[in-house]
């Protein structure tokens, strides 16, 4: 397994361009710091809420970078379909953002890891298996549900590695998978999750 520093952290926190990355098939899985709004990616993940409309965090940067457009995919959604599932996922287009698409999935409100872990590993499996259908070759996720639904990062950075190294290793259609990292906290907790991956690999 090729685990491959572009750059490390400096102590004022992480700068945009911390990199590590890993191959697993033909997928290069990435781990870098910066903007999710900002990725270039086809794709890029955003962590919602059941009813889709928007909120703090991860959700709210996502909805003001876009503009209000994906608001109205996603309360069209909403009237069609219900508020969707914790675990499951759909998308809208990209509106304002580079990115031509947005996967919208709900992970869990923390309660323990026998209840919470299957239904955030389902948020990235149910992600990446859009992003296949969507015909996308790139896709950013954040670490989801780490804010406020209060999955401990440690523990939300093993779940969500493992779920990606484990759909990769079935075979994927896609060029590169990476999680972009806002604060070092959750830089180093990825960056240990992946090693370990390794190291166990």
């Amino acid at each position: 397994m090729r685990l491959a520093i572009i750059e490390r952290m400096g102590k004022e926190g992480p700068p945009v361009t911390d990199r590590i990355s890993r191959n697993v098939g033909q997928t290069e899985l990435a781990i870098c710091t910066g903007d999710i709004t900002r990725q270039t990616t086809e794709a890029i993940v955003n962590a919602a809420n059941s009813g889709l409309r928007g909120g703090g965090g991860v959700d709210g940067a996502i909805h003001r970078a876009a503009g209000p457009s994906i608001l109205q995919e996603c309360q069209d959604y909403v009237r069609a379909n219900g508020p969707l599932p914790p675990g499951k996922a759909m998308w809208t287009h990209g509106g304002n953002l580079s990115a031509r698409y947005v996967i919208h999935t709900v992970g869990p409100i923390y309660q323990n890891e026998e209840t919470s872990a299957p239904i955030l590993r389902c948020a990235y499996l149910e992600s990446m298996k859009l992003a296949e259908e969507l015909g996308g070759r790139s896709l950013s996720f954040p670490l989801i549900s780490t804010g406020a639904y209060g999955y401990p990062v440690d523990a939300a950075a093993r779940v969500a590695l493992q779920a990606i190294v484990g759909f990769l290793r079935t075979g994927s259609t896609m060029e590169l998978i990476q999680i972009v990292c806002f604060t070092a906290d959750t830089f180093t907790a990825c960056e240990t999750a992946l090693r370990g991956l390794v190291k166990n690999g």
